[in-house]
């Protein structure tokens, strides 16, 4: 599907306050937010400085693209793409408590995208879900697509459908600031290895690095002191819960890519395969000209050590 692409001019805008703010947001493979607002709030201002050069150059659907009596021929009869996102997630989905109309992140800045393809402009309505009611807000027409850490499985898909995956999350590695020792799994053999208790660390480590030895923490706040405080030589976690503690404290680095898949999926109303072939037709594009990977160097990697990860492939996991 052939684009024509459109440069929005800046604006003025007050910038992230993501850090010192952060709130404790456990995320997970399994997806999930906070289970608290359920009000909408516009969320279509680019985030940042740089977000605003990734979103200039992103692609805008030809009018062909936009077929009559389709979702995307609604959203955009309607001026805005409404989405159900997280308002607590660092680094995905993050809410300015100093400007709530600023909302940026990973997740924040792809709803964007998908906005300016469909509308040439990143008009976006966030409504925040809880975990348990995600499928609903699909089901009802409350949302328009789900970007919230969104794990693709079958069992989801009878009840939605699912674009991409967009993004292969996973555990991988976190280090003291300052350690160069350690940059992928194969570097944790002989190490000492910190790991949350009851997470998919406890029997990948030791798959992975049967030379390692494991110390296990109840939380995850004891396992970064534990690592800050030179009690283990690396803390294995989900990507995105490392990215999240790595803004508050630079006394951690997260270093390689996951060693582990967690398909995330663009949730979509179940049985409407115009808008999935249309939103997957999209993430081809933004993978081949490369916003996707502004967008994530421009979020996640910011904190994530090396190069950004080669998006997954569309439709290769099942459910998608």
């Amino acid at each position: 599907m052939s684009t024509t692409r459109s440069r929005l001019r800046p604006r003025a805008l007050v910038g992230p306050t993501i850090g010192a703010t952060v709130l404790a947001l456990a995320l997970t493979g399994c997806g999930g937010s906070s289970e608290s607002a359920s009000s909408a709030v516009p969320g279509g201002a680019p985030s940042s400085g740089t977000a605003v050069d990734v979103l200039a150059d992103a692609p805008v659907a030809e009018a062909a693209a936009i077929l009559p009596g389709s979702t995307m021929e609604r959203i955009k009869e309607r001026g805005e793409l409404v989405v159900a996102e997280a308002l607590d997630a660092p680094l995905l989905s993050q809410q300015d408590p100093a400007n709530p109309d600023q909302v940026t992140g990973f997740d924040a800045d792809m709803a964007k995208a998908l906005a300016t393809y469909i509308l040439g402009e990143p008009k976006v309505k966030i409504v925040p879900p809880a975990t348990e009611t995600r499928e609903a807000l699909l089901a009802n027409g409350t949302v328009d697509v789900v970007f919230n850490t969104y794990t693709i499985t079958p069992e989801r898909a009878e009840q939605v459908d699912f674009a991409g995956p967009y993004f292969s999350s996973g555990l991988s590695i976190a280090v003291k600031t300052g350690n160069t020792d350690i940059k992928t799994v194969d570097d944790l053999d002989g190490k000492k290895v910190i790991v949350g208790a009851n997470t998919p660390a406890v029997t990948a480590v030791p798959e992975l690095a049967p030379n390692a030895e494991i110390i296990t923490f109840g939380t995850d706040p004891q396992a970064v002191q534990a690592l800050t405080q030179g009690r283990g030589d690396a803390y294995v976690q989900d990507v995105t819960l490392l990215a999240s503690n790595a803004v508050s404290n630079k006394d951690i680095t997260v270093v390689g890519s996951p060693f582990t898949s967690e398909p995330y999926g663009i949730g979509l109303k179940h049985d409407d395969p115009q808008m999935k072939q249309f939103v997957n037709d999209w993430l081809e594009q933004i993978y081949a000209d490369g916003t996707w990977t502004e967008i994530w160097e421009n979020s996640l990697g910011t904190v994530v050590q090396g190069d950004a990860p080669t998006p997954p492939e569309i439709g290769s996991v099942p459910g998608s």
